[in-house]
């Protein structure tokens, strides 16, 4: 191997920075287990519909199953954010397909979930606060210090969350169509074909911004580090005292 062959530092650091951000993304989003988790229930509530046109036994079928993933996590004692917010957005559907006997509403809580999590992330870049950077900051050990002291991390934030609003913003144009237009089966079925593709676009793009984008700084390091400074001069402080005190018991006795 030549020189010019070999990895430079600023390429391994690229490199780790580069695997960093997969594992925080990884992290942040559940991963191919909280895929599995977000489609799962939806996909059996419309496979049970499409075959018996029953609302409440797809409803409880899709319920019973999202309770289900989150007693296997809390077993197993993993994180279940992921699977909890799968069991609320289930158990919403279908108390209002429930109450208005229309098994397309079972989809309408998350549709709605969508559009305003899509506006949430285009509000919040505009205002300059972008919800990815609030969702990552603490994932990567930065908080809010990309807001003030890392320009180029709010940049890619900022990219970032355009990129997801907008994704979500075109998914909720192809879904609400649907909604009015096509029968149950229909809507299921696209549902749940969109659940995964615009999902990894974003967080593709996410990990394509946050790749480029300058290394995070470790404000709890920093803290780490400002409080064993605080801990060292503490006690070079007493051990001086001491001294001072030691010194002159001496002189004193002279």
């Amino acid at each position: 191997m030549t020189s010019l062959d070999k990895p430079t530092t600023e390429d391994t650091s690229a490199d780790d920075a580069r695997a960093v951000t997969e594992a925080a993304l990884f992290e942040a989003f559940g991963g191919v287990r909280g895929m599995v988790e977000t489609v799962l229930p939806g996909l059996l509530f419309v496979s049970i519909y499409t075959i018996n046109k029953n609302l409440h036994m797809s409803a409880i079928a899709a319920l019973a199953v999202a309770l289900v993933m989150v007693v296997v996590r809390l077993v197993r004692k993993d994180t279940v954010k992921h699977a909890f917010s799968g069991v609320f957005g289930v158990a919403f559907g279908v108390v209002f397909a429930m109450m208005t006997g229309n098994a397309k509403d079972f989809y309408l809580p998350g549709m709605l979930y969508t559009v305003g999590l899509a506006l949430a992330y285009i509000v919040t870049s505009m205002a300059g606060v972008p919800l990815i950077g609030l969702m990552l900051g603490p994932v990567f050990r930065e908080n809010l210090s990309w807001r003030t002291r890392n320009p180029g991390r709010k940049k890619a934030y900022t990219k970032a969350s355009w990129a997801w609003g907008l994704i979500l913003l075109a998914k909720s144009a192809i879904l609400f169509p649907l909604y009015w237009w096509a029968d149950t089966t229909q809507l299921g079925w696209v549902l749940v074909a969109l659940k995964i593709p615009p999902f990894l676009l974003a967080v593709y793009l996410t990990w394509v911004f946050l790749a480029k984008a300058p290394p995070p700084i470790d404000v709890f390091a920093e803290m780490e580090a400002e409080e064993r400074e605080a801990e060292e001069r503490k006690a070079a402080a007493a051990q001086d005292d001491g001294g001072a005190t030691t010194a002159g018991r001496h002189r004193r006795e002279s």
